[in-house]
């Protein structure tokens, strides 16, 4: 599967999770649906942490160490490290 726009692959997963809640749907045509959830997944979380990246070098003061600090509302409880300033 080619990788699609932030926005297009949330949309995409979006609409397979709610195929998935509304229909019976095959066993075999679930699996198809999760898998592709599953990448699409993925694939949404390394633009977001690429787009983080991004941020901290831009907040980075020329010639120092960046300041840096989690995301507003960012769940860190799912074994994320908490980026501290320094």
């Amino acid at each position: 599967m080619a990788e699609l726009k932030f926005d297009q692959a949330l949309k995409r997963l979006e609409k397979l999770v709610e195929e998935m809640e509304k229909q019976e749907v095959p066993l075999e045509e679930s699996l198809r649906k999760y898998e592709e959830g599953v990448n699409l997944a993925r694939q949404c979380l390394e633009k977001l942490a690429r787009a983080e990246k991004k941020i901290e070098i831009l907040k980075k003061p020329s010639g120092e160490n960046p300041e840096t600090e989690p995301f507003p509302g960012a769940d860190l409880s799912d074994g994320g490290e908490e980026i501290s300033r320094d």
